[in-house]
C-alpha cells in the first residue's frame, strides 16, 4: 500500500494489527479516489455528478455553498457548473434577495442526467461496499454508527478523550 499521508506505515506492522482508527482512516483515504474512477466509468465527471445530485435534493445553492458541502475549492465548483451549464443541466440564476448573489438551479436535462446514471452508479457502488461478511454486519454497523455520532459530537465543538489540557 502505498503511503496514505500518515508518514511511514511499516512501522505499524502487518496491515491486519493496525488499530482499528488507522484502518477505518485508511479505507476512507482509499475510497474517494475509488468513487470517482467508479464514478467517471459512467461518463460523467464525478464533481458534476456530485453537484447535480446536491442540487437535485436542495435546488438553488449559492457556488459556495456548494463547495463547502462537497468539500472542494469553489474555483472547482466554477469549472464544473460551467461544463454542466454549456450542456444544459444547470443555469445560473441572480438571488432575488442579493442581486449581486449567484443561485445554482438543476434543470430538467440535469435531473434526467441523474435519474439515468443514479441507478447504475449505485449498484457498482454497493459492489463495492459489499464486503461485510453477514455474522459481522451488526457489529460494523454499531462501529459506523457511533463512529458518526463522535464525529457529530466533535464537530459541534465537545472535545474528544485525547484532547484535554
Amino acid at each position: 500500500m502505498e503511503n496514505l499521508g500518515f508518514g511511514d506505515l511499516t512501522v505499524l506492522g502487518p496491515m491486519e494489527e493496525w488499530p482499528v482508527g488507522r484502518l477505518f482512516a485508511a479505507a476512507t483515504r482509499l475510497s474517494g479516489p475509488v468513487v470517482w474512477r467508479i464514478v467517471e466509468r459512467h461518463g460523467i465527471s464525478p464533481a458534476g455528478f456530485f453537484l447535480l445530485r446536491l442540487l437535485v435534493v436542495e435546488d438553488g445553492l449559492r457556488p459556495s455553498e456548494c463547495a463547502k458541502r462537497l468539500l472542494v475549492t469553489p474555483a472547482t465548483v466554477t469549472s464544473v457548473v460551467d461544463t454542466l451549464e454549456r450542456n444544459g443541466h444547470v443555469v445560473r440564476e441572480r438571488s432575488h434577495r442579493d442581486r449581486r448573489g449567484v443561485m445554482l438551479r438543476i434543470t430538467d436535462s440535469g435531473r434526467r442526467l441523474v435519474a439515468e446514471k443514479s441507478g447504475p452508479i449505485g449498484a457498482d457502488l454497493h459492489e463495492l461496499y459489499d464486503v461485510v461478511d453477514e455474522g459481522d454486519e451488526a457489529a460494523v454497523r454499531r462501529f459506523l454508527l457511533n463512529l458518526i455520532k463522535q464525529f457529530e459530537t466533535y464537530s459541534e465543538g465537545t472535545q474528544g478523550k485525547g484532547d484535554r489540557a
